[in-house]
């Protein structure tokens, strides 16, 4: 599910091109990927019709069998299961930007079927979780149809800036668990009160025209992912000591537009923001403050804020992890953005 590129140089451009064509007469006929815009509404289309005629197995998760795997199904709203609430009642939905086109949103729908009692994760951070891809397409005979394409049934961890966007649109809607894993005898690790959640995902958030090498995915196809959402740790892609959540400066929860040096790198992968030559991680301050039970919460300097925090059980220590920004020529601007610092 490894993200396509988001800046497309001419080269790249080309290779879409190139593999948007077909054969006649032993010539080939090159054919651009469709505009965007106006494949975003074909999208939606597509999604909206899967959610009015198909449901999920509901039943089992208000009334969980012995055996239950708290995994979702689906399952089409016909005879037996003609009284079956469909999708569209129960999904939530939020507006997203497409990453390519400027201008271009889409509907992204997603259903949390448990909520898990733990926290969100950040739309940059590593998340670990199982599930199970499939894909949607109605260019073939009859109507629209799944096929599973790819999936991981023991706990992974996914980089969310390094997968399909709209899968990282969705995973952030759901929550982790707020426990430890349990290692059983054999080294397997369970998870309870997590997050079993599906995204649909439109092709504009998805593959388009650039599918795995490999792969079955049609051009243009619809994604569906479910998932059980187990943990989270915060990401440093760039390791500058900075958690790529703060580096959104425009604060719109996109990592890859932010670029202070213009140098095609986005602030949360290039470990020199302003490029001055001096590393981010060196035009910062981080701190560690670890705390006793019952003891006062530290009193931060104007320019630090808090990064994180951890709880460690066995020592019941609380330890606070901090950043200080600093300003050495006191432009107001944070030394490791300031170019001529």
């Amino acid at each position: 599910m490894k993200k396509p590129l988001v800046n497309i140089s001419l080269l790249s451009l080309l290779l879409l091109i190139l593999v948007s064509c077909k054969k006649e007469d032993d010539k080939f006929t090159f054919v651009p990927a469709r505009d965007r815009g106006e494949e975003a509404p074909v999208s939606t289309a597509i999604i909206e019709e899967y959610l009015d005629t198909h449901f999920y197995n509901y039943e089992e998760f208000l009334n969980p069998p012995a055996d239950f795997d708290f995994k979702i199904k689906f399952d089409t709203i016909a005879g037996d299961n003609i009284g079956k609430i469909p999708l569209m009642q129960q999904v939530s939905f939020k507006m997203v930007p497409d990453r390519i086109a400027e201008g271009v949103t889409y509907k992204l729908y997603y259903l949390n079927a448990l909520e898990g009692g733990g926290e969100h994760p950040k739309f940059p951070d590593v998340a670990t979780l199982t599930y199970e891809g499939t894909y949607l397409n109605t260019e073939f005979s009859g109507s629209a149809y799944t096929q599973r394409f790819d999936s991981a049934v023991t706990p992974i961890s996914f980089d969310l800036t390094n997968v399909v966007n709209g899968f990282q649109d969705g995973v952030i809607e759901a929550k982790t668990s707020p426990f430890p894993p349990i290692e059983g005898s054999d080294g397997s690790l369970s998870f309870i009160d997590y997050g079993v959640a599906a995204v649909f995902i439109p092709s504009g958030l998805g593959y388009y025209v650039s599918p795995p090498n490999g792969s079955a995915i049609p051009f243009y196809a619809q994604l569906i992912f479910t998932f059980q959402l187990y943990s989270s740790r915060q990401g440093d892609q760039d390791n500058d000591g900075i958690p790529s959540v703060f580096e959104d400066l425009n604060n719109n929860k996109l990592e890859e537009d932010d670029d202070t040096d213009n140098n095609g790198l986005p602030n949360f992968f290039d470990a020199d923001d302003d490029g001055d030559g001096r590393p981010t991680s060196e035009e910062i301050i981080s701190r560690e403050y670890v705390l006793e039970v019952g003891e006062a919460e530290p009193t931060l300097l104007p320019d630090e804020f808090e990064i994180r925090r951890t709880y460690d059980e066995d020592t019941m220590q609380t330890t606070i992890f901090t950043v200080e920004y600093t300003d050495e020529d006191n432009d107001g601007i944070p030394d490791f953005l300031d170019e001529d610092s």
